[in-house]
């Protein structure tokens, strides 16, 4: 192909050829157990929205990495405890990209994947009504300045492509869901329906269909972080599909990304539990009078919390959640800096697992 012109002749879905090979079908039965094994672990927990906001964020940041806006965990956490403070404008757009997530994640409780629902996540994202590319021109390049990739032009060809896609992702068929993903997000990738925001809007996608098909039951599962560690592969194995119709690698690069981020988040989702465990006792054993399992959860689902954050839980009037949080810093659970007027009680270790 001629990676200088439109790829209009994109191939419909589903793809031509044997994809299920036994190699691909061993690797979606462990990527599915992984995934199962998550899914059990994240529903055992009472409160899920701790994990899930905590973990969100992280994901954010690192979605936003992969198209180079990038921003510090400092700048993040201040910018999601407090939207006046993020002056930095990737750390907005970060922000924008949560805020898609949680909106395509709600409106999936009352419709199913779209293209119209392509078109709200990805406008989330800009900030801005975008609607279905209509201007021709748009190219891939890479790091170098040279063309890779020119996705198919016009609206109306555009439009008949997502709607394909649409039928793949429903139809009743006997693909793998897990498979099924692979080649939607290399699909989404390859039409490219907008003029900025697709990286991320396909990612958001993915986990919505994770979602949708009931793997997952909330949106814990992001394959950002797997990407960034092996972006050489990610993008050859996109462009391998594109010029000599290799599936089986990609599929099982995907199906890889599947497990190692299920194994990665099962770990990281321990690792919050222990840290809360920990800190439970911690309060019980030196600070008894203002213990509350509401409050631990409020200091695992802001990194950076605010006597705000308790008020508005109904946890103490001001004066007292500010005693509170003094209480936490003081047992060491919490350190606190001053921004302005006001004053951030950071947890440490939830960043640092985070982190990794």
């Amino acid at each position: 192909m001629n990676r200088d012109q439109p790829y209009n002749d994109l191939p419909s879905l589903p793809p031509l050829g044997k994809l299920e090979t036994t190699a691909v079908l061993k690797k979606a039965i462990a990527a599915n157990r992984r995934l199962a094994e998550l899914k059990g672990l994240v529903n055992s927990i009472p409160n899920q929205a701790i994990l899930v906001n905590s973990i969100v964020l992280q994901e954010a940041q690192l979605s936003s990495e992969i198209e180079n806006i990038v921003t510090t965990n400092d700048e993040l956490y201040k910018a999601a405890a407090d939207e006046k403070l993020a002056t930095n404008p990737h750390a907005k757009e970060v922000l924008l990209y949560r805020q898609a997530l949680w909106h395509g994640f709600n409106s999936l409780k009352k419709k199913p994947l779209t293209t119209n629902l392509f078109i709200e996540i990805a406008e989330i994202i800009k900030g801005k009504s975008i609607g279905i590319r209509r201007v021709p021109g748009t190219k891939i390049a890479n790091s170098r300045g040279e063309i890779i990739y020119t996705p198919p032009e016009g609206e109306a060809i555009i439009r008949d492509k997502l709607s394909n896609l649409e039928q793949f992702l429903h139809a009743e068929d006997e693909i793998d869901p897990l498979i099924k993903l692979a080649i939607l997000h290399y699909q989404f990738e390859a039409i490219h329906p907008f003029v900025d925001g697709n990286g991320r809007t396909g990612r958001i996608i993915n986990i919505l269909f994770l979602v949708e098909k009931g793997l997952l039951d909330t949106p814990i599962l992001f394959l950002s972080h797997y990407i960034l560690r092996t972006k050489s592969s990610y993008y050859t194995g996109l462009r391998n599909i594109t010029e000599k119709g290799s599936w089986i690698n990609w599929i099982m690069y995907i199906l890889e990304a599947i497990e190692a981020t299920a194994v990665e988040t099962e770990q990281r989702v321990h690792n919050i539990l222990i840290a809360m465990e920990e800190a439970r006792k911690l309060i019980q054993n030196k600070a008894p009078k203002i213990y509350s399992k509401d409050l631990i959860d409020i200091i695992f689902q802001h990194p950076y919390c605010k006597i705000r954050f308790l008020e508005v839980a109904g946890l103490a009037k001001r004066q007292t959640a500010a005693i509170y949080l003094q209480t936490l810093e003081e047992l060491g659970l919490l350190k606190s800096i001053k921004i302005g007027l006001e004053k951030y009680f950071i947890n440490k270790k939830l960043i640092k697992i985070l982190g990794k």
